[in-house]
């Protein structure tokens, strides 16, 4: 009777021969990253194309010192989203920043002082609200939603007209510009932008807190049962939050020499629409801060393209917008229904 032998080298084969395979397979976290990527690539290829003058190196410079708040507001954002969580209320810190900085500096309060104060105060604020989510079971949207009416009524009942910042220092800061290269310069306000973003990147990357996000965000009952401090770090997201909402306020008030009840208005839906189309998913755990500065430059691309248009309504900027968050939540989802 004859036996069928198995070659153990063909049986060897087989997992390895899958395992290579599978290793040669893009992660499905990336995919929108990448599809962000691409269509930056692509649409600055247009502008140079169809713009003569779009090769200038200022239109790239301009792009991150025209978005610098945008950017600092939508890293905050970024670490709110990754816990599955949403923040309403970063414009209306913007605002409340604003006109509490320009009343205490025409009050001749000393920029050193008012500076970190209203930096601890938006920072208190996104405490509070954290607080109040974790504590007392509150969903982020409504606790955020009453945290914007709070700001943007203190900033309201503090000065409802445009205050002028007269400081020395203020002004000294917005004329300030940092030379890149021959005929080439920007603000200080892009630095500290690019500077923050590049905190957050190495925060979430190489540090536990940054692990105990993505955690949190991926499952928040799994991450309480393996004894990560659940409660600490949403309160701790919120109070980023606030404190980079503070921040953009700063640099707002230093950009425009001036405080405004109104500055920072809708900058919230804006922060959100550069995380979901730089690839952060919206009911957390996945994302990075270098797809949130990915989706910022795409929105500021939109408008420096239509700004070189000339011919077309400003509008389209939003339309423009509003299709492709569409086009990005309706990646995320295939891409996770593909995942799971």
């Amino acid at each position: 009777m004859t036996t069928m032998q198995t070659s153990p080298v063909v049986k060897g084969d087989g997992p390895q021969l899958n395992k290579r395979h599978r290793s040669f397979r893009p992660n499905t976290k990336h995919v929108p990253i990448l599809a962000t990527l691409g269509l930056l690539v692509a649409m600055y290829v247009s502008g140079l194309a169809n713009y003569p003058r779009f090769d200038n190196p200022m239109v790239v410079v301009n792009l991150f010192r025209d978005n610098a708040v945008l950017l600092v507001v939508a890293v905050g954002m970024t670490f709110v989203i990754l816990t599955g969580g949403i923040d309403l209320s970063v414009g209306a810190v913007i605002s409340l920043t604003t006109v509490l900085t320009a009343t205490l500096l025409k009050a001749d309060w000393p920029p050193l002082v008012v500076l970190p104060a209203v930096l601890v105060l938006g920072a208190l604020i996104g405490a509070g609200q954290g607080a109040v989510i974790h504590y007392f079971k509150v969903e982020p949207f409504i606790a955020t939603l009453a945290g914007l009416f709070l700001a943007r009524g203190l900033a309201l009942f503090i000065n409802e007209d445009s205050i002028p910042i007269r400081n020395d220092m203020w002004r000294e800061l917005s004329d300030f510009r940092i030379p890149l290269a021959d005929g080439v310069s920007t603000k200080p306000i892009a630095i500290v932008a690019l500077l923050t973003l590049l905190i957050a990147a190495v925060v979430l990357a190489w540090t536990r807190f940054g692990r105990n996000v993505y955690a949190i965000g991926g499952n928040a009952d799994s991450a309480l049962l393996m004894g990560l401090p659940v409660g600490r770090t949403k309160i701790a997201v919120y109070t980023l939050s606030g404190f980079c909402a503070a921040l953009g306020g700063v640099l707002f008030s230093i950009n425009s020499t001036s405080g405004w009840a109104g500055q920072g208005n809708g900058i919230e839906l804006d922060a959100i629409a550069a995380c979901v189309i730089g690839g952060v998913l919206l009911t957390g755990g996945s994302g990075f801060v270098w797809g949130t500065l990915l989706g910022v430059l795409v929105t500021g691309l939109i408008r420096t393209l239509i700004n070189f248009q000339g011919d077309l309504n400003v509008a389209w900027s939003q339309i423009i917008v509003g299709v492709l968050l569409f086009s990005f939540i309706v990646m995320q989802r295939l891409v996770t229904r593909k995942a799971r």
